[in-house]
C-alpha cells in the first residue's frame, strides 16, 4: 500500500554510478520523498535494512550478492523493490522491467512488488528482436550476432577507474576495445528469455573512449529471414506498429540510401530515456538493425525511474525526457 502522502523512495548503493544518475534524474521531483543515509552509515547493514523497510519503494544499485541479501530484508514488509543488478532478471518470481515489451508487461510492472531492471545491452536486443520473432519474420533458432559498443561507464567502477586513470591513458585510444570475449556475458540469459531467442547469440561487446552512450548492431543475413516477411520494409513496418505509441522508443525512417558517417552516433540519446531504433536495407537483401541509447539512461537509471513511476501509480514519463 503506497502512502497517501508522498511515497518514500530509498536508493541502496547510493554512491554507485547508476544510483548517482537516479539521484540526478529525481533531483527536481517534489512528488516523492527520497530517504538518504549519512555517508558514514550508507554501508551499515542495520541502517540500510531500516531504510528499505521504511520506504514504499527501494531501488537496489548493488552487486548481485548484496542485492539478494537486501531483498531478504524486505521479504517481511510491503516495500516494493527494483533491483538494478543482474541477480533477478531471469527469476520467475520477478517481473522484467521493460514496459515496451507489451501492454501486459506494463500492467504487470504496475502491479508488482518485485521488478528486475533491464540490462543496457539487452534493452536494444529485446526491442529489436522480440517483434520479429513474435511475427515469425525471424525464426527463434536463428544464430544472430550482436555487435555492441558502450561508453566506459557501462562497465562498472573498475572499468571507469581504468579509463579515467592518467596511468593507462585510455582516452588516447582511437578505436573500440573488445572485452568479455572469454566468457558468457551476464546479459545473454535475459537477451534470450525476453526476446524469444532459443539459440545463444554471439555477443561481441566493446568499449569506446567516451563516458556514456551505446550502440547495438544486429546484422541479419537474408537467408535467415522468412520469405513471406523477410524484407527490410516488412521489418520496419512491424517495428513501427509495435512502437508507434511508445513515448521512449523512437523508430527512425527506413534507411535505403547511403548512411551519413554521423548517423549512428552512440551518444545521440545521452541524458535522455529515449532509445533510437533503426532498420537499414542492403541491395542483397541483408538487413542491419541498430539500437542507440544512453547506457545510464534507458539502459539503467532512466529505466529504473520509469518502472518506479509505474509501481508508485504515477505517470510513467514523470521526470524523464526524450530529447
Amino acid at each position: 500500500m503506497i502512502s497517501e502522502q508522498r511515497p518514500t523512495v530509498y536508493i541502496d548503493g547510493q554512491a554507485g554510478t547508476t544510483a548517482l544518475k537516479i539521484y540526478e534524474i529525481l533531483a527536481d521531483r517534489d512528488d516523492i520523498e527520497i530517504l538518504t543515509l549519512p555517508d558514514a552509515k550508507r554501508k551499515d547493514p542495520t541502517f540500510r535494512r531500516n531504510a528499505i523497510n521504511r520506504s514504499n519503494l527501494s531501488i537496489l544499485c548493488l552487486p548481485d550478492d548484496a542485492a539478494m541479501q537486501a531483498v531478504q530484508w524486505a521479504d517481511t514488509t510491503n516495500t516494493k523493490i527494483i533491483d538494478a543488478s543482474t541477480a533477478h532478471r531471469v527469476d520467475e518470481g520477478w517481473v522484467y522491467g521493460l514496459p515496451e515489451i507489451s501492454g501486459e508487461t506494463r500492467q504487470t510492472i504496475r502491479n508488482s512488488n518485485r521488478v528486475a531492471n533491464p540490462g543496457c545491452y539487452p534493452t536494444s536486443v529485446i526491442l529489436l528482436m522480440r517483434p520479429l520473432i513474435d511475427h515469425e519474420i525471424l525464426q527463434s533458432d536463428c544464430p544472430i550476432v550482436v555487435h555492441a559498443l558502450s561508453g566506459y561507464t557501462g562497465g562498472g567502477r573498475k572499468m571507469i577507474e581504468r579509463w579515467e586513470s592518467l596511468t593507462f591513458d585510455m582516452h588516447s585510444m582511437r578505436y573500440s576495445a573488445p572485452y568479455a570475449l572469454e566468457r558468457v556475458h551476464k546479459h545473454v540469459p535475459e537477451m534470450m528469455k525476453y526476446s524469444g531467442l532459443e539459440v545463444e547469440p554471439q555477443f561481441l561487446p566493446r568499449v569506446g573512449p567516451f563516458a556514456q552512450g551505446m550502440r547495438v548492431e544486429i546484422p541479419l543475413h537474408k537467408s535467415w529471414l522468412n520469405v513471406a516477411g523477410g524484407s527490410a520494409e516488412m521489418i520496419w513496418e512491424t517495428l513501427e506498429k509495435n512502437y508507434r505509441d511508445e513515448r521512449f522508443v523512437n523508430l527512425k525512417p527506413l534507411y535505403t540510401d547511403p548512411v551519413d558517417e554521423f548517423e549512428f552516433d552512440p551518444t545521440a540519446c545521452n541524458d535522455t530515456n529515449r532509445i533510437d531504433l533503426s532498420v537499414s536495407a542492403h541491395p542483397s537483401g541483408h538487413v542491419l538493425l541498430v539500437g542507440i541509447l544512453d547506457n545510464l539512461g534507458k539502459g539503467a537509471s532512466g529505466a529504473a525511474v520509469q518502472a518506479m513511476n509505474l509501481m508508485l501509480g504515477l505517470e510513467e514519463d514523470t521526470g524523464l525526457t526524450v530529447s
